[in-house]
């Protein structure tokens, strides 16, 4: 987290996209005052409202490609290694913009996922896995709206911005 976040103060009100299992949102919950967690899977959504929901956290069952959120409404919208998760490029970039319509003109859009490897592969034999090539991500950023964008590698894995 801190490697995907470097220098970005997360603050105000602040939207996580897909956060599965809720690993990030117990992270984000116990640094910011108001964060929303959307994720599309109900057992999932489920599990983590219960663990993790109450003051000042709210979770929300719901497909990040048509929020049922209003328009500028985040300071920051995160999400962590689940882009590949989303089947297709197209519903990918109807994502980027629907964040792009929640965030507030001001706020930052940050994240991470993970590049493909051989076991990373292995791992999703039966899981959707849509790669998402890091040196394309920018133009599709502001394709979606973004003015600034951009992308860096890591080891396995690949961190954006966009504002």
């Amino acid at each position: 987290m801190p490697w995907v976040l470097g220098d970005v103060e997360v603050s105000g009100r602040v939207l996580e996209i897909g956060p599965g299992p809720g690993v990030t949102t117990e992270w984000l919950a116990e640094r910011v005052e108001n964060l929303t967690a959307v994720e599309i899977d109900p057992m999932l959504a489920t599990s983590l409202r219960q663990r993790v929901g109450g003051e000042g956290v709210e979770v929300i069952e719901a497909d990040a490609t048509q929020l049922p959120l209003p328009d500028d409404c985040f300071d920051t919208v995160v999400c962590f290694t689940m882009m590949h998760h989303i089947p297709s490029a197209s519903l990918q970039d109807a994502m980027f913009r629907e964040v792009r319509r929640v965030l507030k003109p001001s706020g930052s859009f940050l994240g991470s996922d993970s590049t493909s490897s051989f076991v990373f592969r292995l791992a999703h034999l039966a899981d959707t896995m849509v790669m998402v090539d890091p040196d394309t991500l920018p133009a599709r950023l502001k394709a979606a709206g973004f003015d600034v964008a951009g992308a860096q590698p890591g080891s396995g894995a690949f961190r954006f911005r966009a504002a």
